[in-house]
């Protein structure tokens, strides 16, 4: 079925210039009747995009988040809900389930149930949707994971720090054998995470070969117990695994224990994702923790904004490392730091 991007490429327009012809504000009687011709010849159906233009307000956000089986954004979904709603604003939930055809038709639904505005985190690595969200006019703001290509503010977490300071702290307990679980490859988020910390780790002299770097092939955790089964297997198994999601650490962990191998004297675990329970695990796991409610109430304000005609930029929020016990830290958590120049 065509979309609006065949419509903009068969007429020689943007998409933007699609959308304001199919909204009754073509530029110039040429252009529309290209664009009309190609409508016809393509047989495209105006979709909810395109009705969602409006001046009217419906008090209504709407939100699609990537999975909300996952326990990072069930928390972010809440936050989002609890701060529209103490702005007198009613949330729409639509959970892509980490597909990006799924988000489609939650994107569509919503446009079309007259949202004021759109807050998404993407499934994968976004989708033609939305940018046709943007060239329809409808406010949007990217929550946790940046879109290449979609001009629209991001509202996330900023790991560099985190993640300097776990391979700082990796450096002093002796792990010089590290590894990661990643998100799959050209996907922002996971790409940026395994960037930082091969960088991190590289200012202590300790390398991250491509062998050390499991990318699954969801975010699942059956996918960390995959690629947690091909780390063990390795000649030189690694000493230390950074999950950078805390769906992918619980398969780690039920591989770890399918072998009889113990965290953290056989193997140390950190995950990227603060989930309640964790501190209550055997043993309490060290975490890079995300302001998650923080980042929920600021992409609310920042898609208000945008709905107002302010000002919207981007927002970054740090996230934090919390060492308890999973790495083999002593009682408390904390060591000794050592400085990169000292640490080879």
């Amino acid at each position: 079925m065509a979309n609006i991007k065949d419509v903009a490429e068969r007429a020689g327009v943007s998409v933007a210039t699609v959308s304001r012809v199919l909204n009754g504000h073509s530029p110039v009687a040429e252009t529309r009747e290209r664009v009309l011709a190609a409508v016809r010849e393509l047989g495209y159906r105006p979709n909810n995009v395109a009705r969602a233009l409006r001046t009217a307000r419906t008090g209504t956000l709407g939100l699609i988040i990537g999975d909300l089986t996952n326990p990072f954004f069930t928390e972010l979904a809440d936050a989002v809900e609890d701060e529209a709603r103490s702005l007198g604003y009613s949330l729409v939930i639509g959970n892509a389930g980490e597909r990006p055809d799924q988000q489609d038709d939650y994107i569509r639904t919503l446009l079309d149930r007259q949202i004021d505005g759109l807050l998404v985190s993407s499934a994968g690595t976004g989708s033609t949707m939305l940018g046709e969200v943007v060239a329809s006019g409808t406010p949007l703001v990217l929550l946790d994971r940046i879109v290449p290509g979609v001009d629209a503010p991001c509202v996330r977490a900023d790991g560099r720090e985190a993640l300097t300071d776990l391979a700082a702290h990796l450096a002093a307990l002796g792990r010089r054998r590290p590894a990661i679980i990643v998100a799959p490859a050209g996907t922002p988020t996971g790409d940026e995470r395994l960037r930082l910390f091969r960088t991190a780790l590289a200012a202590h002299g300790i390398a991250l070969p491509d062998a050390c770097v499991g990318a699954t092939p969801d975010l699942q955790h059956t996918g960390g117990r995959a690629v947690m089964r091909a780390f063990l297997d390795l000649p030189e198994p690694p000493d230390a695994v950074l999950a950078t999601d805390n769906l992918m650490a619980l398969g780690a962990m039920d591989e770890l224990r399918a072998r009889g191998l113990r965290i953290p004297e056989d193997m140390a675990l950190v995950v990227y994702d603060e989930v309640p329970w964790f501190r209550h695990a055997d043993p309490p796991l060290t975490v890079i923790a995300q302001p998650t409610r923080e980042l929920g109430r600021a992409a609310v304000h920042t898609l208000l904004a945008r709905i107002e005609g302010r000002e919207a930029a981007s927002v970054l929020l740090p996230a934090l490392l919390v060492a308890r016990s999973s790495c083999g830290e002593p009682a408390g958590g904390r060591v000794p730091v050592p400085r990169p120049a000292d640490a080879v």
